[in-house]
């Protein structure tokens, strides 16, 4: 491990980047404030091209600068399905599933599922689960990315640069809610692209061009292991050189990594989960101030997508060019040496090339990168971690809480985030190969889910017990083979002939697994909602993609009480009486917590459905409609062109 002190420029830089951040977030922090969709929402007010901006920043967090960089080095280019993939499906996002979010009027994934199916049991789940996810995948994932970056650039404590991180992403996720959140994304999505540009564009000069680039990397071989092994042991050779469709996207249905049925429709599923119902991303294109926004927006996010494939796959390639008997070893006890994993050390790609490469400034201008993607990344999860569980959890319990008790609510679970993510640091440490292991983890999870919000937006027989079972029958399903898959070990390139594995985890890959799953879960959805009463149309009303435009009244399934607007809520922080009476702490401590003085306009019952209706509203103009429809078209033209160039 090559640790270094930064200079006093680079420090600099890192300073002048948390300079502007804090400003932009305590700026936007100001707006929108003091309401429930304010603050989870950001009002419903946003422009495209800042929701687009954090539905890109909310999705590369740290662990992608490490991940898809290592994944380049080990294999080429073929981790870049991943990034193609989405944009087909953020496509799928702004034109089949937003629409019908927007029409029902919801503010989170499960509680769309809630007003479709009725009930509490699945809501809960959904929530449940999605809280579970974001702990130990999401956010283990970004803590664990970022540690090793810092662990290898600089010498300093691991846990306090950590802790510091995750307070300043609390402290803007608390302070300003979902438009504070989506600001910051939007200035530090400048940040990332402009310091991971540079960095590729130096990279490429180093080595000497895209094509001198392309022809060493196939014979980036360590040389230690040709040393110490030779002929005598060819496998420990074989894996030390890169595979021969290293610059193929589209690879045998055998490879053990990226085979193309797992990737056509395996990673389809799991990437309808992920960008079509995870509230993380939902619920940025909902804060769109209308459904054209949204789409614009999913359009500038797709685009976007294009990126990682330069600014970080091929300087990951670059990085094992450089540096063959680091970062391509391929003896467990070598790799063991050089980076503490004797699973290899291809994740040490990104920050040995920053280190390497970059002069003065610009290292501290790549930290600062490293360090937006992980707060943009942690800020996403907290803030939407605080609407699930204060939407779909707390008020299932607490019928009758406030808007100040709720919005309260949701700053403490952003805290109790934080000390979860904190205490978990020491174990993401352990995590093998991260980015294949959060993938996995998806595959095992996310394809009941899945299968039941497609079913429910566009099948209208499907009903609450089909919904349910479906999703037990998928989470028993998937948690079999997650603890079967890490009963046994993997053993390390080169000991093949010692996997004591059997066939069904050996050889059917994890995106084969989620194919598999779901469809079992479909077809337990189906079988078992045909079986039971079907829900009658009066409930369905703008919950389906076929009667999104319907301006028939929707009633509830199950009529819940409400809470009370007129109701006085738990006197927190001295809530009750006059504004103007309280003391200047309890002020203080409201205005931390959104609670702020405002003059408001009581509307009548009339003015309120207006306003409802507009807030609801699909409707598009023609002019808009079709230069949206164009540019989706040519979105996915490009898409299909650059997948098929590598093909």
């Amino acid at each position: 491990m090559v640790a270094t002190s930064l200079h006093w420029g680079d420090i600099l830089v890192i300073l002048g980047y948390f300079a502007a951040v804090i400003f932009v977030g305590l700026w936007s922090s100001c707006r929108n404030r003091g309401s429930i969709q304010g603050y989870f929402l950001a009002g419903r007010s946003m422009h495209w091209i800042p929701i687009g901006a954090s539905l890109f920043a909310s999705n590369i967090g740290s662990g992608h600068f490490v991940g898809l960089a290592g994944s380049g080095a080990s294999n080429g280019i073929g981790i870049a399905v991943f990034e193609l993939n989405a944009i087909f499906i953020l496509i799928l996002l702004g034109w089949l599933f937003v629409p019908v979010y927007i029409a029902s009027g919801v503010f989170t994934m499960p509680g769309y599922l809630k007003l479709r199916f009725g009930g509490q049991r699945i809501r809960i789940y959904l929530a449940g689960l999605a809280l579970l996810l974001y702990v130990f995948t999401k956010i283990s994932a970004d803590l664990y990315s970022g540690a090793l970056f810092m662990t290898e650039a600089i010498d300093m404590n691991l846990y306090l640069a950590v802790i510091i991180l995750l307070i300043v992403a609390a402290i803007f996720t608390i302070g300003g809610g979902l438009t504070a959140v989506i600001w910051t994304d939007f200035a530090q999505v400048i940040i990332m692209v402009v310091g991971a540009f540079i960095l590729m564009i130096m990279s490429f000069i180093e080595i000497g061009g895209y094509e001198e680039t392309v022809k060493r990397y196939f014979e980036a071989w360590p040389n230690t292991t040709r040393l110490n092994y030779g002929d005598s042991n060819y496998s420990y050779w074989k894996c030390g050189i890169p595979p021969e469709n290293s610059m193929n996207l589209i690879r045998s249905a055998d490879d053990g990594s990226l085979p193309w049925p797992g990737i056509m429709f395996g990673l389809t599923i799991s990437s309808v989960w992920y960008w079509c119902s995870d509230q993380v991303i939902v619920q940025r294109a909902l804060a769109a101030k209308d459904l054209s926004n949204a789409k614009a927006a999913t359009i500038f996010a797709g685009y976007l997508k294009f990126l990682p494939l330069w600014l970080l796959v091929f300087p990951g390639m670059i990085s094992r060019i450089m540096f063959p008997d680091e970062v391509g070893c391929a003896d467990p006890d070598i790799c063991e040496n050089v980076c503490g994993s004797r699973a290899g050390c291809t994740n040490i790609a990104f920050p040995r090339l920053v280190l390497k490469v970059m002069p003065t400034g610009l290292k501290g201008l790549i930290l600062a990168v490293m360090m937006s993607a992980l707060i943009s990344s942690l800020t996403s999860v907290f803030n939407s971690s605080s609407t699930i569980f204060t939407m779909d959890i707390w008020r299932r319990f607490r019928k009758h809480a406030t808007d100040i008790e709720l919005m309260i609510v949701g700053r403490v679970c952003v805290l109790v985030m934080v000390v979860i993510s904190v205490v978990w640091i020491p174990i993401v440490q352990n995590f093998g190969e991260l980015f294949h292991y959060i993938q996995a983890i998806t595959s095992f999870l996310a394809p009941p889910v899945c299968a039941v919000y497609v079913l429910a937006i566009f099948w209208r027989r499907t009903n609450e017990p089909g919904a349910f079972w479906g999703l037990m029958v998928g989470l028993l399903v998937g948690l079999i083979r997650f603890a079967w898959e890490y009963a046994y070990s993997v053993p390390p390139c080169g000991d093949e002939q010692d996997d004591k594995r059997p066939s069904i985890i050996k050889d059917v890959h994890y995106l084969h697994f989620g194919c598999i799953l779901f469809a079992i879960c479909m077809i337990v959805t189906v079988v078992v909602s045909l079986l039971t009463k079907p829900i009658e149309d009066v409930h369905l009303h703008r919950l389906l993609f076929w009667n999104r435009f319907s301006t028939a009244k929707r009633e509830d399934i199950e009529v819940e009480e409400h809470a009370d607007k007129n109701a006085k809520g738990p006197h927190i922080f001295g809530s009750g009486g006059e504004y103007e009476d309280q003391p200047w702490y309890n002020k203080a401590g409201q205005w931390i917590c959104g609670i702020e003085k405002h003059e408001q306009q009581e509307m009548s019952p009339e003015e309120k459905e207006i306003f409802e209706r507009k807030q609801q509203s699909i409707r598009e103009t023609k002019r808009w409609k079709l230069i949206l429809n164009v540019n989706a078209v040519a979105l996915m033209t490009l898409a299909v062109f650059l997948w098929g160039f590598y093909a």
